[in-house]
């Protein structure tokens, strides 16, 4: 999570993009939406920016609806421990958009210091609030907190993060709940953007229980099921998968999602020709020309996207999606509450 944090914290660009053509293509068929820019001979570089863009107006319709109907706006109550900059940045990023998105919103800021009996009663304090649609608590916590025991103490219905032991088990079960943020933003670039997944193979580097584990789960499951979803055979690897073992199990892919925090690990001879590649990692490494810091991802992205039918960005790509389905998250919370 800090990772992911930090990849909103800093405006970086990748060189590579500017070799890109500026063209941009959107375009709708049935639920699809396709939003990419097209680079010559190389793969469809997906936009992330784009696609959040598209659910930031579904959002806002949504929440136009709610006003409309006499209801409240939704609010996203936010907790930030700690003096982190990239967990502020996140933060700040995340409230922004939910004011531009037409929600209210507040962040209660807590030294590192601070107890966990203290942050789970604020956290109860939350849950018992009406008009608090979603609790989100910035992650990662000081060592002295368990994480677990916090994720927990939100209440499943507010959980816009997806993190709830009641959330993880209703998604293992392919039941409707709030599936985390970043997972929910890797199904929605391949939903949107059209790659198929029934019946493909698809690789998940990486078995975090919030990224990587709820990724597979998605893909893995039912799409005639409750919470539909990829029909996919979907392996996962991790960092105990040897290294020649990973490239094996990755040529066979269809999908290939990583989301293991390795610079670079993804490689073009890696990649079989066509394969949809949908970079999670964020890392920050020095540029050996300028020395400058830049942000990279899993993959390396000037090899790769040689031989890719599609490919994300970093960054630009799943990150402004996180924070998109973030915001959706919350709406979905709030809609909740006024049916029960």
């Amino acid at each position: 999570m800090a990772a992911l944090a930090l990849a909103l914290a800093l405006n970086c660009c990748c060189c590579s993009l500017q070799r890109c053509l500026t063209t941009h293509s959107f375009r709708q068929r049935g639920h699809r939406a396709h939003c990419y820019i097209h680079c010559r001979n190389t793969a469809t570089l997906i936009s992330g920016r784009e696609l959040a863009r598209q659910i930031h107006r579904e959002v806002q319709s949504e929440i136009l609806e709610m006003v409309a109907q006499g209801y409240r706006r939704p609010h996203l109550s936010v907790i930030l421990v700690g003096n982190d900059p990239a967990s502020h940045c996140y933060v700040r990023n995340k409230t922004r958009t939910a004011t531009a998105l037409g929600m209210s919103s507040s962040t209660v800021f807590r030294p590192e210091s601070v107890s966990q009996d203290e942050l789970l009663d604020l956290i109860d304090s939350m849950n018992r609030e009406r008009r608090v649609s979603g609790v989100l608590v910035q992650l990662p916590l000081p060592e002295h907190i368990s994480e677990r025991a916090v994720c927990n103490a939100v209440a499943p219905e507010k959980d816009v993060d997806g993190f709830h032991i009641v959330n993880v088990g209703k998604l293992s079960l392919d039941q409707r709940c709030m599936i985390p943020a970043t997972a929910s933003a890797v199904w929605e670039i391949i939903r949107r953007t059209g790659i198929e997944t029934v019946g493909k193979n698809v690789v998940v580097v990486g078995r975090s229980k919030n990224v990587g584990m709820p990724i597979a789960m998605l893909l893995h499951s039912d799409r005639r099921h409750e919470r539909p979803g990829g029909d996919a055979t979907v392996t996962i690897t991790h960092r105990c998968t040897p290294r020649p073992q990973l490239k094996e199990i990755s040529r066979l892919a269809d999908i290939i999602i990583s989301a293991a925090g390795v610079p670079h690990l993804i490689t073009a001879d890696m990649v079989k020709e066509s394969a949809a590649v949908i970079d999670v990692g964020i890392n920050r490494v020095q540029n050996t020309t300028s020395g400058e810091l830049c942000l990279v991802g899993d993959v390396d992205f000037e090899g790769v996207r040689e031989k890719a039918a599609f490919i994300t960005p970093v960054p630009g790509g799943v990150g402004p999606m996180t924070i998109a389905m973030v915001m959706k998250n919350t709406v979905i919370a709030a809609r909740n509450a006024l049916i029960h």
